[in-house]
């Protein structure tokens, strides 16, 4: 685990070795695939990491993990997406999308997975974890749970979990578990000992962040 005194650093650290990850695969091929969480926790991150000076347009983004709303929901980690890291230098950056408009997300499954697909593999992928120890949309208890840890889950799985107001779609556990380089951004005292217990966990059906720490994913957090 790397530690960082204060939450600003460990932002800005994390930003920093991004930003280095970036640089080195574009050096390699024409494009690299970014996986960034959603909510707020990450927002000075992904508005930090905005301002690298990367060749952003050879640069894909998209979200571990989406709840299926429109953009013009406040509840919509795309429209978050949109106001802090891709403005900006970042501007230039292709969005993967994650919503379609539909009824359900089983409707825009398969369209939504062949774009995703022609993303794949991820190039760097940045985790958050709940509490409850799950990442990206995969929680414990959630109905298709076993669907996204199997090992040969489609790269997409819609998600209900329990006490979600909406259904999400998440990437599954072969998708960030086969990521080059993958990280997980916490904070507090609460995530550091939920993390402990995910350590101590049977498996990724108790502790589904388990799939980014049996991986090897490198671990961020300041108190």
């Amino acid at each position: 685990m790397i530690r960082y005194e204060t939450r600003k650093d460990l932002m800005t650290g994390l930003a920093a070795q991004v930003m280095g990850e970036l640089t080195a695969v574009l050096d390699q091929k024409p494009h690299a695939t970014l996986a960034v969480p959603g909510g707020t926790t990450p927002g000075p991150f992904l508005q930090a990491l905005s301002e690298a000076p990367l060749d952003w347009a050879r640069i894909r983004v998209m979200l571990t993990d989406e709840r299926f709303v429109p953009e013009s929901s406040d509840r919509s980690n795309t429209r978050l997406l949109r106001k802090t890291l891709l403005v900006g230098r970042a501007a230039k950056a292709t969005l993967v999308p994650f919503y379609k408009e539909a009824d359900a997300p089983e409707d825009v499954l398969g369209a939504l997975s062949e774009v995703i697909t022609e993303a794949l593999p991820l190039d760097v992928c940045v985790l958050g974890m709940g509490a409850d120890m799950h990442t990206a949309s995969i929680f414990p208890g959630a109905d298709r749970l076993q669907d996204a840890l199997a090992e040969d889950a489609p790269p997409l799985v819609p998600m209900r979990a329990p006490g979600a107001p909406e259904p999400r779609l998440t990437l599954t556990a072969p998708v960030l578990a086969t990521a080059r380089h993958l990280h997980i951004l916490i904070q507090g005292d609460e995530k550091a000992e939920a993390l402990d217990q995910a350590r101590a966990a049977a498996s990724p059906v108790e502790a589904p962040v388990r799939i980014a720490l049996d991986a090897g994913a490198r671990i961020h957090w300041a108190p």
